[in-house]
């Protein structure tokens, strides 16, 4: 097999000039997104390249105290991102949301580093950051949309709530309803990727393990173990999520604590 050919720099900034063309495209349609692109792109390149740095200097001290500090900053900006994105009180919706990726995150990357992957130390950097980033990322859209699906069915459906209220239900069987769409709504994506996995797309950890010059096979186990453990993160974060922010906006009557349209 063909060893890992590396990227020249002048080669990586030669290729990134065919960003022209999205450019190009927003320009001709006049869609006034070529401020926020070049921006986003910018960003990108610029946070890649000092995530880089820090990471070859993280692999090399390989501190637990470190790991787990990184690992706890992860956390917070990935709750943080999601309610931003989701437009919704972060007095009410914050502490949900950092509780269901917490709770999600942490028994699965036991059993990733303890039982099946066994790197030594089990704290290895190497393994612990990429593997958390991954699945907190995969994660993040998935309770954005769930949370946006919920806000946006207490508003157009509140109707039926109150009636199931009046008819004796609880506040959390009159709202049952609005968790489970969101929830089908969140998986939907996951789920479609993991039925064309193979014959549509092929995932971009494995596509760069196979150009790295990673055995396919070695790259396909791994893929599978990444998507087994997307989709286990993605689901019972949400559903953690959906239930304890629930718990926090509605009384015990069925009153709405705080508009859950109200902004951050």
């Amino acid at each position: 097999m063909q060893a890992v050919i590396d990227i020249t720099w002048w080669q990586l900034g030669l290729f990134l000039t065919t960003l022209i063309i999205p450019l190009s495209i927003n320009s001709w349609l006049g869609l006034k997104l070529h401020k926020e692109f070049l921006l986003a792109a910018g960003r990108m390149v610029l946070q890649l390249i000092l995530v880089g740095l820090y990471l070859a200097y993280l692999f090399e001290l390989n501190s637990l105290l470190v790991n787990a500090l990184w690992l706890l900053i992860m956390l917070l900006i990935g709750a943080s991102a999601i309610v931003s994105k989701a437009h919704l009180p972060r007095r009410w919706v914050y502490g949900p949301v950092l509780t269901g990726l917490t709770l999600a995150l942490l028994p699965l990357l036991a059993l990733l580093l303890f039982a099946l992957l066994q790197p030594t130390p089990w704290f290895s950097a190497q393994y612990l950051i990429p593997l958390a980033g991954m699945l907190l990322g995969n994660s993040l859209s998935g309770n954005i949309v769930a949370l946006q699906r919920l806000n946006s069915a207490f508003q157009d459906k509140f109707a039926e709530y109150e009636a199931a209220l009046a008819l004796g239900a609880t506040p959390k069987q009159a709202a049952q309803g609005f968790v489970q769409q969101a929830l089908q709504q969140a998986q939907a994506p996951i789920i479609a990727s993991m039925a064309t996995t193979g014959l549509v797309t092929l995932p971009g950890m494995m596509t760069g393990q196979i150009l790295g010059g990673t055995d396919p096979m070695i790259a396909i186990k791994y893929q599978l173990v990444i998507l087994v453990a997307i989709a286990v993160m993605l689901v019972t974060s949400v559903a953690i999520t959906l239930l304890l922010t629930l718990a926090s906006v509605l009384g015990p009557t069925g009153q709405v604590k705080l508009s859950l349209k109200s902004a951050n």
